[in-house]
């Protein structure tokens, strides 16, 4: 019986495991990461997206005398995209304008992530908008890959 319980109980585990969408999606770019983020900004002005902010983290550290990766996080979007994906879910817009983040990990691999639609669907128990999160999707993997290939 122990034994029974024991099984059902890491089943439990497992499924719930197995069930769950991986928060953030990152693509290699092939290329450094100042030109990823330059080309990431022109494609997105390109795109007609609108660039809120690019925030350089590395010089902002640096401002402060400390040291940090080259990481830089672009926030834009657009009303037409964002909008249908707050009328689904109003309280979403706590995830918009949507970010990209485009970062040199320690084995100086240049990555651009972003969060998964998918897991944001689920976070906000999103029902019956599946054509707005597949419309994200898109875009944004679009534009990531662009950047980075």
């Amino acid at each position: 019986m122990k034994k029974l319980i024991t099984f059902i109980f890491l089943s439990f585990i497992v499924s719930s495991y197995a069930s769950a969408t991986e928060s953030l999606i990152s693509v290699e770019s092939k290329y450094s990461a100042k030109e990823t983020a330059d080309r990431f900004a022109s494609i997105l002005e390109k795109k007609g997206l609108t660039l809120f902010a690019r925030i350089d983290h590395q010089k902002n550290a640096a401002g402060v005398n400390l040291e940090l990766r080259e990481t830089e996080l672009f926030i834009f979007g657009n009303p037409k995209i964002g909008t249908p994906l707050m009328q689904c879910a109003q309280q979403l817009a706590i995830d918009l304008p949507q970010k990209v983040l485009v970062s040199k990990d320690a084995d100086n691999k240049v990555w651009l992530t972003y969060n998964n639609p998918e897991y944001i669907k689920e976070r906000h128990e999103v029902k019956g908008c599946d054509p707005v999160f597949k419309k994200v999707s898109g875009v944004l993997n679009a534009l990531t890959n662009a950047a980075a290939k």
